[in-house]
């Protein structure tokens, strides 16, 4: 290994851009490489740095022989194949949430990356904001008391347009709650520390996408919903989504109530409150984040602090932080939750092969 741990980028849409331009922050970190299919993104990626060396087919990139890692960007569904070529070697990788669209092709990821020498990361930065952090560790130092309820509200815009529209059809995307939510489901995992029993959800397309057609075809993607996780020691987990609600003051606000007290964050206000019942006593705190690491994505930061765990990760021969399990945990949430909305019934999570 290099001094410098240079990185090749598969996808170069909108995240893996993104990528590049937290990735030119740091000194210890260099992207060659990017490849993708589509010539618009190709030209993309050399506007955002131009000595990139760029190729239409990831297999083309993985066939060089100075990458340390790899990060992949691509279309959700396109994960399981890629990871299975990426696989042949012993790269590093960082994969972009979900980590795949279904539970058997997480399950199949799962299998391969047994016994590789390499990291596999998924990608869940919302951990790595800094005010969700923040809330996180309140939490696993007792500032609430016991843990009993954990909520989560996402108000925001539409999804955006993509390359091939493939984000606005499940079958690519696994569903909204796969897509978007597996973040969410993944800091509900995190900060319950509990496993996942059943999933009960409610929502719909009410609002985005109705004129929308693609080859005659209207997408199937829901833009609401409320979703309740029952946890296996006795917690449990709201989740509040709207996608046509951009005329909201943060984008993301989460609430963790324990015995003792609650502790909130707000996004993109940054702020987290920490407030307790005896004495009754409540505190505003901001948590600043550099503005040159704002600037460089639209993840309030955390793709910039992921990459500093991920590289130090493999500099110091870590465990990954984000790991395999992590994200089929997540997919499963999400995956039940689709079925739950859509069959309006409790999905348990055994259903899927998930204990």
């Amino acid at each position: 290994m290099t001094d410098v741990l240079r990185y090749g980028l598969i996808g170069a849409g909108m995240m893996g851009l993104e990528h590049v331009r937290n990735l030119r922050l740091f000194d210890d970190v260099e992207v060659v490489a990017a490849s993708d299919p589509h010539e618009t993104s190709r030209k993309y990626a050399l506007l955002t740095k131009p000595e990139l060396e760029v190729y239409e087919d990831h297999r083309e990139l993985l066939g060089r022989d100075d990458l340390d890692a790899v990060i992949i960007a691509s279309p959700n569904h396109t994960h399981v194949d890629v990871l299975a070529d990426v696989f042949a070697g012993d790269l590093h990788v960082l994969v972009e949430k979900p980590l795949c669209t279904t539970v058997d092709d997480c399950r199949k990821v799962e299998a391969a990356a047994k016994g590789r020498k390499g990291l596999v990361w998924v990608g869940m930065e919302y951990r790595y904001m800094a005010p969700v952090a923040r809330l996180i560790q309140e939490v696993e130092d007792g500032a609430v008391g016991a843990l009993q309820m954990l909520a989560i509200r996402e108000h925001r815009y539409p999804f955006l347009p993509k390359v091939g529209d493939w984000n606005r059809f499940s079958r690519n995307t696994g569903g909204t709650l796969v897509e978007k939510c597996c973040h969410f489901f993944d800091l509900m995992n995190l900060i319950t520390r509990a496993r996942p029993l059943r999933v009960y959800a409610s929502g719909a397309m009410d609002v985005n996408h109705q004129d929308e057609r693609y080859d005659g075809e209207k997408p199937d993607i829901l833009d609401n919903a409320y979703v309740i996780v029952d946890y296996d020691n006795g917690r449990r987990a709201l989740l509040d989504l709207c996608m046509f609600a951009e005329a909201s003051r943060n984008e993301q606000e989460i609430c963790a109530v324990g015995d003792r007290g609650k502790v909130e964050c707000f996004v993109p206000e940054s702020n987290v409150v920490l407030g307790t019942r005896i004495p009754r006593d409540v505190k505003t705190e901001h948590v600043a984040v550099d503005e040159h690491i704002l600037k460089a994505g639209f993840h309030h930061g955390a793709t910039y602090f992921q990459h500093r765990a991920f590289a130090d990760a493999i500099r110091g021969g870590a465990a990954p932080a984000v790991g395999v399990p992590d994200g089929l945990l997540a997919v499963a949430v999400g995956q039940a939750g689709e079925i739950s909305a859509r069959e309006k019934r409790p999905v348990q999570l055994s259903e899927l092969g998930v204990g």
